[in-house]
């Protein structure tokens, strides 16, 4: 009588095989990233995920948002992760760690159209007016800061730097949770479309954020 051990056995240790090979490809695959960013008024790349990532290869776009468009067709990834614009250890150097016409990147080549010159969509806002962080992973913050854009700084045609801003303000601690709001009162000098750029340090590590809003003051 012919025995069956022996095909069992090598059908077992190729079960065994296979469950093992698929741990270690998932074992490789990282983890999901939870972050957060401005949603009021919308930072760049939250706005083109906000208005166009449920439809983002419509041409319509191109037309409709330019700013988007060319943000989509650089890299998709920019909007996907909207929530993701971060780097360790800047140890507070901001300004000596990133350079000027990057900060609408943070300083992350990934993310290079967010500072495109030209007509990003704004939000109006008046001359006080709130901010809203939505922080997937509720980090906290040790502060915020707040920069505007300088009267005569065109961000339709000018690329933004550190001597381009006027800073506003900076905030206190935050206790970690997933919305955090806090108020910016401006001089009332502002008028038209400006941007505001905004420096989270999270308090959960020495990580940085930043990200440009664009906005209209009425």
């Amino acid at each position: 009588m012919r025995s069956t051990s022996r095909p069992i056995a090598r059908r077992r240790s190729v079960i065994v095989l296979i469950i093992a090979t698929l741990a270690g490809m998932f074992a490789w695959v990282p983890a999901a990233s939870a972050h957060g960013t401005i949603v009021g008024p919308s930072t760049r790349a939250y706005q083109c995920w906000k208005d166009w990532g449920s439809q983002h290869t419509n041409p319509a776009m191109q037309q409709q948002d330019p700013m988007c468009w060319q943000a989509f067709q650089a890299n998709a990834d920019t909007m996907w992760n909207w929530m993701s614009a971060l780097r360790d250890g800047l140890h507070g150097n901001f300004e000596g760690s990133t350079p000027n016409g990057q900060l609408c990147s943070n300083g992350l080549a990934r993310n290079n159209s967010l500072n495109t010159p030209g007509p990003w969509k704004t939000t109006s806002v008046g001359s006080n007016f709130s901010m809203h962080l939505y922080d997937q992973a509720s980090h906290g913050a040790d502060y915020f800061r707040v920069y505007i854009s300088k009267n005569g700084f065109d961000p339709t045609t000018q690329t933004l730097g550190w001597g381009n801003l006027d800073f506003i303000t900076q905030t206190g601690r935050y206790a970690p949770a997933k919305d955090i709001t806090f108020d910016v009162r401006t001089s009332g000098a502002y008028r038209g479309h400006h941007v505001v750029f905004t420096i989270w340090q999270a308090s959960h590590l020495d990580q940085t954020y930043m990200w440009c809003s664009d906005v209209n003051f009425g």
